[in-house]
């Protein structure tokens, strides 16, 4: 952990420099039978097109405001990170409320009406195994999986990005700044017991400070990593146990 990072875009990049190969991100759908893991590297990977794309595509800037209106799926973590790389405020309002209001919208397949709210750019996400595309791209909307595989591997902000400026809206209407989510995520680290080398198991949703922070921010800021399954509820006891075996699981959520 780095007593210097300000951003959770700082958190990552820590992360990249002690271990870029260690997991960092397990995504389990247990709907579909889907696993994806991704290593730091390949984490940051995405991030830093997801970046890309906000910042050239949609001319993202600073201080503008991006209404993620996705479930907690590895997709919705790139995005957050993606945000801060770029200063953007990730909003977590509820549907058409935060997107009405957002300079971007970014919808998975059960939020493209909410989305439509958005008189700004639009994204799509189908959610699909392995990041797949719409067969058919929603009307009004980028098609995520079509766009990010051709955005650069490397990015650089055309602003730098104030760790005191507003990072993150709730939906129970609090904003906290980028400084102040890395010291929120590094106490609950704490409180949870984490620690280099910690996988927690979260199941919880990503509408909340307390999903959000379990599915990413505190194994982030601790130098562990999360299993992410959202759709714990449809494995047995037997089936549980082995999971937290398999994927030597240290601490649980939800």
């Amino acid at each position: 952990m780095n007593a210097t990072d300000r951003t959770p875009a700082g958190l990552l990049r820590t992360a990249l420099s002690d271990d870029p190969s260690r997991p960092l991100v397990t995504f389990y759908d247990d709907a579909t039978g889907e696993r994806v893991e991704l290593s730091v590297a390949t984490f940051a990977n995405w991030v830093a097109k997801t970046a890309n794309l906000l910042q050239d595509e949609l001319s993202a800037e600073p201080g503008d405001r991006l209404a993620l209106l996705l479930p907690a799926h590895w997709q919705t973590a790139v995005w957050l990170l993606a945000c801060s790389r770029v200063g953007v405020v990730a909003d977590l309002g509820e549907g058409s409320g935060s997107a009405a209001r957002a300079d971007v919208a970014v919808c998975g397949p059960d939020t493209l009406e909410a989305g439509r709210s958005c008189s700004g750019e639009r994204v799509a996400l189908s959610l699909r195994p392995m990041g797949g595309r719409f067969p058919q791209p929603p009307e009004g909307f980028m098609d995520y999986a079509v766009e990010v595989p051709g955005q650069g591997d490397q990015f650089s902000p055309y602003a730098p990005v104030d760790p005191d400026g507003p990072a993150l809206a709730l939906p129970d209407g609090s904003e906290l700044t980028g400084a102040q989510v890395v010291d929120r995520a590094r106490a609950d680290a704490t409180d949870r017991g984490l620690t280099a080398g910690s996988r927690l198991l979260s199941a919880l949703p990503y509408d909340d400070w307390d999903g959000l922070s379990a599915g990413l921010l505190a194994p982030l800021a601790a130098g562990g990593s999360v299993v992410l399954a959202p759709r714990l509820e449809r494995l047995d006891a037997a089936s549980l146990d082995q999971r937290k075996e398999n994927e030597r699981v240290t601490h649980t959520a939800g």
